[in-house]
């Protein structure tokens, strides 16, 4: 019998207006100087003033840092642990989306580092490279319901120099509180709760169907996918809806929780499209979701199976799910064909494939891949059909 590793999340203050309860995390974390982490756009936002607001009336010396782009890059991190570093800041406060926690967990654990962030790549063991007791505390504040990297071990991050997105992990990157706080999703544009719902659904989604023996995880991705079912298009048609924004946010944390199990496909070829082609990772993964499934038909067909009937779909068979897949993409108004969103002579095929094949989340699909195998899928996202 084969042995596993199973680790699980951390203390997460959930509901409305938590926010307000955010000096309070810091004090418990000894947190007397916090450096808040976000991107440029979110900085001037009403969110990030009162959360300094909120920090300052508390007697906490606050600093801020948003030099953070979509798909987050080596060089933000280093120019943010230079900025953690100067200030003499003693934790970090990462609110946003996937991009602004990403960093931000990266710049608390590389803060007592000595060796270059690549070094720490989620290969083998590197992770034991690190100081760890130099990895300063995390507090994370998720704005989007999508990435679940508030409750992720690990931050993908983008190496100018080889285009690569390098998944960075320790288990120390897990933050130590997590606030969830459905209020802080409210003014997220609907094409945007579309795109993160869908990447929510990815990590659920792959998580269920990735080999090995992990009931807990099994358990959290399928009810994940049911959260996603009953409320993503409800948060997208009225923005306003609480309800369906806090159980949004849960679904996103869930899936990333579950993911630990492992991811498949659907993220290898996405990583490298985001990096070479700016492709926001939420809408790539939707994208390849069907052509990625259909693939791996013949040995997740049950798994598809049992999720059809938890979802309480009207047939409980593969092709019924593909439909589920389909026109939840179409109500959500999201691309069928990746050439939507790239052009033919911006699409390196050759290049792509070869990045797909060598990223981590290929191991753990749940059919072996080979780079003829990445060439296809990508061919067939471009033009559209299915296999």
């Amino acid at each position: 019998m084969q042995k596993y590793n199973w680790n699980y999340p951390t203390t997460m203050w959930v509901g409305e207006n938590r926010i307000k309860d955010l000096a309070i995390a810091c004090k418990s974390l000894s947190i007397s100087k916090p450096l808040i982490v976000t991107d440029n756009g979110l900085a001037k936002s009403e969110i990030i003033l009162n959360s300094l607001n909120l920090l300052k009336d508390n007697n906490l010396s606050v600093e801020i840092f948003s030099k953070v782009v979509g798909n987050p890059t080596g060089t933000n991190v280093i120019e943010g642990v230079k900025f953690y570093k100067k200030n003499k800041c003693n934790g970090v406060i990462a609110i946003g989306g996937g991009s602004g926690l990403d960093v931000g967990k990266a710049i608390a654990f590389m803060s007592g580092q000595t060796l270059p962030i690549w070094e720490f790549e989620d290969v083998g063991d590197n992770w034991t490279k690190a100081n760890s007791d130099k990895i300063a505390p995390i507090i994370a504040v998720p704005t989007t319901a999508g990435t679940g990297s508030e409750t992720g071990r690990a931050s993908v991050i983008l190496n100018e120099e080889t285009e690569v997105k390098n998944i960075i992990f320790h288990p120390k990157f897990l933050p130590s509180i997590v606030i969830l706080d459905p209020v802080l999703t409210l003014s997220l544009p609907a094409n945007i709760t579309a795109t993160t719902g869908m990447d929510a659904l990815a990590h659920n989604l792959e998580a269920y169907c990735a080999p090995g023996f992990h009931p807990m995880a099994d358990g959290i991705s399928l009810e994940g996918m049911r959260l996603i079912n009953k409320w993503l298009l409800e948060a997208v048609n009225d923005g306003s809806n609480l309800e369906a924004r806090m159980n949004m946010l849960t679904a996103a944390s869930m899936g990333s929780t579950a993911f630990q199990k492992g991811l498949g496909a659907i993220h290898s070829l996405s990583h490298p499209v985001n990096a070479l082609n700016n492709v926001h990772h939420g809408l790539s993964n939707a994208i390849f979701m069907p052509y990625v499934l259909t693939f791996n038909k013949d040995v997740i067909e049950k798994k598809i199976i049992k999720i059809c009937d938890y979802l309480k779909l009207k047939d409980s068979s593969f092709d019924e799910f593909i439909k589920w897949i389909l026109d939840l993409r179409k109500k959500l108004d999201i691309p069928h064909k990746l050439s939507e969103v790239i052009k033919e002579e911006d699409f390196d095929i050759e290049r792509l494939s070869k990045m797909a094949l060598e990223d981590p989340s290929t191991s753990t699909n749940p059919k072996k891949m080979s780079i003829d195998d990445m060439k296809i899928l990508y061919e067939h996202s471009m033009s559209g059909d299915l296999f």
